[in-house]
């Protein structure tokens, strides 16, 4: 890198300080020269044969033999120069800064300093370079001399990591060039350029006139602008770079991208696609979600009337083939962006990504937004519901022992590890953890492994009827001189106590919580058995399936109390949501529940984007996704962290009677 950016300037440097040392050296008689001049001629000739050491010794010669010559300044700077060519900076400075001090009436004086600068940056000492450059540039110099410390103050700061600030003396540079110089200097420019910001190209473009440096610094800003997908700012610089610089190097390079932005802009702004699984396993979810973008479509439009908003629905069947193919028919369709789907996300989310199309996904699925920064998802996922749950038992109820009771499949599987995970993360312990079979009705077995009642004694454990006799045989030797203390009395029987043999175990319950993560009719016939074999007394944790009445059904007794999160209370008190029930029971006849709000809530952050006039292209709708903050929706205040991850506060829910209501609770960030 060093090397890369001293090429140039040496080049310079070398051209117009040789050419100016010697247009300052008188010119020597033909003849008859005396023993000064011929000494300081053979010098020279050493020097321009490059016989670098005899040079330097017949300089120094004529140093120390005539001082008080007129050519002694022109030694010590050959000196300086001969050194520097060996590598030696250390002498070739003490040369410079010695013509300084012994000779400062002499013409050199500036190129002395001006070097002294090159050694320093030579030896990478380049807070030097930077203090003696701004002492040398507020003393006159003629414009050579500031050329070459600009383009020096240049490369020092490009050495250290400081692009802007050597771009600034490089524009500096080229104000005092000439036209040769002028333009090896721009090829130094435009290399620094590319590793300058868009901010920083803004400050440095303000004060610039229209002359070369700032053409090369327009078109550098609408190229990152296009990197960085900001189509808006690159259409509006390169359009004036045209504009201004209709002959620059550049204009044809700046007009494909121009051509390029324009392409991407080419699709139907108020039209968005919605995936949902309108046909197979999953179609009631599906169909649900489908009113609520029906409903959000109908109400946008009533209080927007000159809305055009579009939706284009598609069915995905809940395969991830076909997932992926509707989203290549709303490429082709040209929408703008995509709500959905629920079921087979990776795979429409994907898609969506490499064809540069916003998606907010509907799912659970963990990390769908690692694929990558068009893709969004707005749903709690199986870590923020636990995450909310633990919190909540362990900071407000002060729970600190858990059980985990949980179907053996995947659903079950995962929930029970989050949840053991953040007992622990939140200083609990998990006491016991049993599976189920889910498609059994009698639990009695993972019950009475989870209290203890379900082992019998081992085999080596029992007392048997060999060593029952052993302890006879032994009382029947104690004879009268044994001591009191190890007399063996009769004991009497109490017809009225249990024998050992007749005595139910009772049941060990050394938790204060249990956390069952299945559906509410599994959860409703489980909750009541806990119940036969005494686990009483504890808390009843469950997932956002719990959210049903059939719950409370199936199981009122015994569910008091129970706590559930979850992502939408339709009794919450906010105008928002009683807005959108009463409205939702009126047109479908029915009560919404989380699918519908949150599909309603993806709907209208969406047809809010698309109708704002400074949202012309896809990336930057993008762009305003990520940035959104506090969306005033019915599952609450909506935004997406840097991952395009939903960031929410969850609704605690505790059933109390025959409803649920809404617990208080803070989370431990301000989004849940």
């Amino acid at each position: 890198m060093l090397t890369m950016f001293m090429k140039p300037i040496r080049i310079i440097f070398f051209v117009t300080g040789v050419l100016f040392l010697l247009s300052c050296v008188p010119k020597m008689a033909p003849v008859r020269l005396d023993p000064a001049d011929a000494l300081f001629s053979r010098a020279e000739k050493m020097f321009q044969a490059e016989s670098y050491q005899e040079a330097l010794d017949a300089y120094s010669e004529y140093l120390e033999t005539f001082p008080d010559r007129p050519l002694a300044d022109a030694a010590l700077m050959k000196i300086g120069s001969v050194y520097a060519i060996f590598g030696d900076y250390e002498k070739a400075r003490n040369a410079y800064e010695r013509l300084i001090a012994e000779y400062p009436e002499s013409i050199f004086v500036p190129d002395a300093g001006i070097e002294i600068l090159t050694t320093y940056y030579n030896q990478g000492y380049y807070e030097h370079v930077i203090k003696q450059a701004a002492d040398l540039i507020e003393i006159p110099v003629s414009g050579v001399h500031l050329l070459r410390a600009y383009m020096l103050l240049g490369d020092t700061y490009m050495a250290i990591g400081a692009p802007r600030d050597a771009v600034y003396y490089y524009i500096l540079a080229i104000s005092q060039a000439g036209e040769p110089e002028k333009e090896t200097i721009l090829i130094t420019l435009k290399d620094a350029l590319r590793h300058l910001g868009s901010e920083d190209l803004v400050s440095l473009i303000g004060p610039l006139k229209d002359d070369a440096p700032k053409g090369f610094l327009m078109f550098q800003l609408g190229l990152n602008y296009t990197e960085e997908e900001k189509y808006n700012e690159a259409l509006k610089v390169l359009s004036t770079f045209i504009e201004k610089f209709p002959m620059h190097e550049n204009v044809q390079q700046a007009k494909s991208l121009l051509a390029s932005i324009h392409k991407k802009s080419v699709y139907s702004r108020y039209t968005i696609g919605c995936l949902l699984p309108l046909s197979g396993p999953y179609k009631i979810y599906g169909n649900r979600a489908l009113t609520a973008v029906e409903l959000a479509l109908n109400q946008f439009s009533a209080k927007n009337n000159r809305s055009s908003i579009k939706v284009i629905i598609k069915d995905t069947a809940s395969d991830p083939v076909k997932a992926a193919m509707a989203v290549k028919e709303l490429y082709d369709e040209n929408v703008a962006a995509i709500i959905g789907p629920f079921i087979t996300a990776e795979s429409a989310a994907t898609a969506a990504q490499n064809k540069g199309i916003p998606i907010i996904t509907l799912t659970q699925k963990e990390n769908i937004t690692r694929i990558g920064d068009y893709v969004f998802r707005n749903f709690f996922s199986p870590g923020k519901q636990v995450e909310t749950l633990v919190s909540y038992v362990v900071n407000a109820l002060g729970v600190k022992s858990f059980a985990i009771l949980y179907p053996d499949e995947k659903y079950g599987a995962t929930f029970m590890n989050l949840f053991w995970d953040q007992v622990i993360a939140h200083g609990g312990s998990v006491v016991g953890v049993e599976s189920y079979n889910p498609t059994h009705t009698d639990f009695a077995d993972p019950i009475k492994k989870l209290v203890g009642l379900y082992y019998e004694v081992p085999e080596d454990l029992k007392i048997t009827d060999l060593m029952a006799a052993d302890v006879e045989e032994n009382n029947e030797t104690v004879t009268d001189s044994t001591t009191d203390s190890l007399m063996v009395l009769p004991v009497e029987e109490d017809e009225n106590i249990e024998t050992d043999e007749n005595k139910e175990p009772e049941a060990i319950v050394d938790f204060d919580a249990i956390f069952i993560p299945d559906a509410p009719t599994t959860a409703g016939l489980i909750i009541p058995q806990l119940a036969f074999y005494d686990v009483k007394d504890t808390y009843l944790l469950g997932t956002n399936l719990w959210h049903s009445d059939r719950l409370i059904t199936m199981a009122r007794k015994y569910v008091q109390g129970a706590v559930v999160p979850d992502g939408f209370f339709a009794e919450d008190a906010s105008e928002n949501v009683k807005n959108f029930v009463g409205i939702y029971q009126k047109v479908f006849d029915q009560k919404p529940g989380f699918i519908e709000a949150v599909t309603y809530d993806t709907a209208m952050i969406l047809f809010q984007m698309v109708s704002r006039p400074d949202i012309r292209f896809r990336n930057t709708l993008k762009n305003e996704l990520a940035r959104l903050t506090d969306f005033q929706g019915v599952t609450g205040l909506t935004s997406f962290d840097t991952d395009g991850d939903v960031r929410k506060r969850l609704y605690l829910l505790q059933i109390k009677g025959n409803r649920f209501f809404q617990l208080e609770h803070d989370p431990p960030n301000k989004y849940h």
